[in-house]
């Protein structure tokens, strides 16, 4: 067996440093720092890590040590900005765990097994369009819509023209993400960025927002709440030749996973994000761009799931730590890692919240169906009688009408209008006139007492 050759001489400045006094009486103390993550398995910034460090050491010297740990399992992702810098990242047992749990319940596939496993879909699918809605909302309160949940809801339910700036950035994030999901199986490109851009902004307030039309100079900055310029984007010259470049990166083909530069979708969709957020092409509406273009990505690469998860929901209640994770990123040399764990933080909880949803309905759907056989009313509803009379005992929607039963329903409107007009005569809903549409709800009384039985609430 050959052995391994023997090293001579010392060419690492970092050690040549801790061979020297006074670091070399400590040098078991640094060399414990030899290591990306700390030791609660955290992958923390400089300003983060200074206070952690034992008395005494250097701080420089010790986070040159944490460097050349991480910098030894670096992944290359793409060449970002002007000049040029890579951004790259770490693998961490946070972002290991979020993958396996993305590839487990947000998939097309599994999408499907969990329809598949409710007796009546048109329940989860009332369900599931209800959740749609929620990304388009949180995306805006998040950019500072001052708009509640329920009266955006209720805009959108009900197709009413907005009536606000606030409500047309809600109704203007609604179409981007429908038009993400559209347009899921075209390649990036320069003109699909303008376009979903368009399609979110066009409306609120055009001077502000020049819809579809990349940003010419730079005097487009970034600030925090006290008015500090925090961000300064890469020049406006080169700006679309560097938007092609990540295009080019984007369309990529997909390695296999047996391949060395194999890239999980999700890694590379929350690269696309930073991307996005990096460059702020445009004059405003770059986050609502960057957030649907992640969301188009993971649509692209069959993660179907991702339909009903909402991201923005959990970043609006983190907006600090959100903003944080971009300038981490971007003043440790582009090292991606920082907002890659806190997007895949947030991934993590929002897909476990929404599989909590799923099993939530699989229980009402069959406690609902065990109580309405007692009750004696099973036999007098349809099946999708059934699941709307459900979703309207479990409070997902209150108010219901036949273009969005229709829907919801995958079906005709006079047949929608049929299924609502049979809950009427048997008096478990009600109708009133909202304009021109009826507008179908639950009856109180029935809240009360019907075929004898004191609740309709299942036990």
């Amino acid at each position: 067996m050959k052995k391994p050759p023997t090293l001579s001489g010392r060419t690492d400045p970092v050690f040549d440093l801790l061979a020297r006094s006074p670091h070399k009486q400590r040098f078991a103390d640094y060399l414990a720092l030899l290591k990306p993550l700390d030791d609660q398995g955290r992958y923390l910034p400089f300003e983060a890590l200074r206070y952690r460090w034992p008395a005494g050491l250097d701080a420089n010297l010790c986070w040159a040590l944490v460097k050349k740990a991480r910098a030894a399992q670096y992944i290359r992702l793409l060449a970002l900005g002007e000049p040029v810098q890579w951004g790259k990242y770490v693998p961490t047992p946070l972002a290991q765990k979020t993958l396996a749990v993305v590839d487990r319940h947000a998939s097309t596939a599994a999408l499907d097994y969990m329809t598949s496993q409710i007796g009546e879909r048109v329940h989860f699918s009332c369900l599931l369009n209800d959740l749609i809605e929620d990304e388009a909302i949180a995306s805006s309160q998040l950019e500072g819509a001052a708009t509640t949940t329920r009266v955006a809801k209720d805009m959108l339910k009900h197709q009413r023209q907005p009536r606000t700036p606030d409500e047309r950035m809600v109704m203007g994030n609604y179409r981007m993400m429908n038009f993400a999901w559209e347009k899921r199986y075209e390649p990036l490109s320069i003109e699909l960025i303008a376009e979903i851009h368009r399609v979110g902004v066009e409306g609120i307030d055009d001077e502000q927002y020049s819809p579809g039309l990349f940003r010419t100079n730079d005097e487009v900055v970034v600030q925090d709440g006290s008015g500090n310029t925090v961000h300064r984007p890469p020049p406006a010259v080169g700006l679309v030749s560097r938007l092609a470049r990540l295009s080019g990166w984007i369309n990529q083909p997909d390695a296999s996973i047996l391949e060395k530069n194999y890239l999980h979708p999700l890694i590379k969709a929350i690269t696309l994000h930073f991307a996005m957020g990096y460059e702020h092409p445009f004059r405003d509406g770059n986050g609502r761009v960057a957030r649907a273009l992640f969301y188009w990505f993971m649509f692209k690469h069959e993660f179907a799931g991702f339909r009903y998860i909402t991201i923005s929901l959990l970043l609006r209640n983190a907006p600090v730590k959100y903003g944080r994770s971009y300038l981490h990123t971007e003043a440790d040399e582009l090292d991606l890692t920082y907002f890659i764990e806190f997007q895949c933080s947030v991934i993590l909880r929002a897909v476990v919240g929404f599989t909590d949803i799923y099993r939530k309905s699989v229980a009402d759907t069959e406690d609902f169906d065990r109580w309405l056989i007692s009750s004696g009313v099973f036999e007098q509803l349809t099946q999708q009688q059934r699941a709307l009379y459900q979703v309207a005992k479990s409070g997902e929607a209150k108010e219901f009408t036949a273009s969005n039963v229709a829907e919801n329903f995958s079906c005709t409107g006079s047949e929608a209008k049929s299924i609502l007009e049979g809950l009427e005569q048997l008096q478990i809903f009600a109708r009133r006139k909202m304009g021109r549409e009826a507008v179908y709800f639950l009856c109180g009384a029935v809240e009360e007492k019907r075929h004898g039985v004191e609740s309709l609430r299942p036990a």
